[in-house]
């Protein structure tokens, strides 16, 4: 596996910024099929890029990646998911639980590396949750999610090695947390 790693990453800089746009649609459609590595993706763009401009490009197409997923669904399919749920009282139940959710529950949920981002992206749409909690979420929750493949996916032995890495992210994770609440407050999104 770090072999193959090596050899796109050769070859992505050979090739220059061709690479990367590459690497950057294959995380766009990493939020609608959940089988592409993310975790590789952001990878290549971390190694190739840098830690700071990997980070910043990987964390716009993800986000970019979850809003075409979200409106998809919301266009394409939230109508028929509607009709279908009318008489289904215990799903409404439950599309009533995540679409009112917090926002900053959302961003917690968001930003964990093993929530299916998918699934998040397909409910959001379906459920027609207000866009601007979703994407205030998306701009939170994913600092955290990307920094923590970037940093794994460069470092991967290291990391499992030292535990302070692991610390260091969780850490991470409770300051962007603690960052959107802070905005949260100022800012009553909530």
């Amino acid at each position: 596996m770090i072999d193959f790693l090596k050899d796109i990453v050769v070859f992505i800089e050979n090739s220059d910024l061709f690479g990367v746009l590459i690497a950057c649609i294959l995380i766009l459609f990493e939020s609608m099929i959940p089988i592409l590595p993310l975790l590789v993706f952001i990878t290549i763009n971390f190694l190739v890029l840098g830690k700071v401009l990997g980070f910043i490009v990987s964390w716009v197409f993800t986000i970019l990646g979850c809003i075409m997923s979200y409106y998809i669904f919301k266009k394409g399919f939230g109508n028929k998911f509607d009709r279908l749920t009318e008489d289904k009282e215990k799903l409404k139940k439950y599309t009533n639980v995540f679409r009112n959710i917090s926002i900053g529950k959302l961003v917690l949920i968001i930003s964990m590396p093993f929530t299916p981002a998918f699934m998040v992206n397909i409910v959001a749409g379906l459920i027609k949750m207000d866009f601007k909690k979703y994407f205030i979420a998306l701009l939170f929750g994913k600092i955290a999610l990307v920094y923590f493949w970037g940093f794994i996916g460069t470092s991967f032995i290291e990391s499992i090695q030292n535990p302070i890495i692991l610390f260091k992210i969780v850490v991470i994770m409770g300051c962007t947390y603690l960052l959107y609440m802070i905005v949260n407050k100022i800012l009553k999104l909530d």
